[in-house]
This record gives structure tokens, sequence and C-alpha cells, in this order.
């Protein structure tokens, strides 16, 4: 079995974005040290293996209470298995931030208007958007649709 084979993966198939390892390993260092590009692929690849690892492991915590979806519990108790329990706590508060990052993102994002609309009110808002869709598909004028009244009284 070649190294790093996941499930009929190759190595490339199953890394982490080179970048991006890079960005976060010269963060974690001091400015003045230099990390050798061989002893970067080592740490991307040691990277790889722990979420291999974890994932594993958080696979049969899972498995064991009959579940089928992996939870951010299951990976704590993996964490705890593999004898990484003094991270947990560290770990269980990034899953905390991460939680409100991405509530704070979902209210606030480009999607909302920072009020709630009725379903009418968004339905409304999305016939809006299919005829400026439609608009800029047929070259540029915007085609509203009349009512059914007021088209009877054009006939």
């Amino acid at each position: 079995m070649e190294p790093m084979d996941i499930v009929g993966k190759s190595k490339e198939d199953a890394s982490l974005p080179k970048a991006t390892m890079t960005k976060i390993i010269k963060e974690m260092l001091p400015p003045d040290v230099r990390v050798a590009r061989d002893a970067q692929d080592l740490l991307i690849e040691c990277c790889v293996e722990f979420i291999n690892l974890v994932s594993s492991e958080s696979n049969e915590v899972c498995s064991r209470e009959e579940k089928r979806t992996i939870a951010p519990e299951h990976v704590l108790k993996a964490l705890e298995v593999l004898g990484f329990g003094e991270y947990i706590e560290e770990v269980y508060a990034a899953y905390e931030q991460h939680k409100l990052e991405t509530m704070d993102s979902l209210k606030g994002g480009k999607w909302s208007n920072g009020a709630e609309m009725t379903e009418e009110e968004a339905a409304a808002e999305q016939q809006r958007m299919f005829a400026e869709a439609r608009a800029r598909m047929n070259g540029g004028a915007i085609a509203t649709k009349q009512p059914e009244s007021d088209r009877s009284l054009e006939s």
C-alpha cells in the first residue's frame, strides 16, 4: 500500500494546500527562522496523517454510537481516545468561535438585508431577481409582468 493511500486516492489527492500550510508554518515561527522546503513538505505530510488519524477514530466513535454523521462531540472524544486530551478545551473553544463566526456571517452576509422578510416579500424579491436575470439574458430591457386584469384592458 502506498503511503497516504486513502480509500483509493493517491497521495496528491489527500493533501493540504501548500501555500496555505506554508503561510501557517511561517506565522508560527519567529520572523528570523526559515524552514527548508523538505521540512515544510514533511510537516504538511504530518498534518495530513494527523487529520487522517483523528478522522478515522472519529468515525469509529460515531459508529460505536450507531450514528451516521460525525459530530463535533465525536471528534472531541477521538482526541481523548488518541491521547490528545490536553487539547480538547482549546479545540472546543475554537469550535465555539467558529460557530459564532458562522452565525454572524449568515445573519449579516450578502444574502441578508438585516431584517427578516415575509414569505410574500421573499417571493416578490425572487421574481424581481428572475426578471432582471431574464432581461440581462435578453439584451437589456426589463420586461415587467402585468397583472391579468391589466392585460384584458389592452385587448
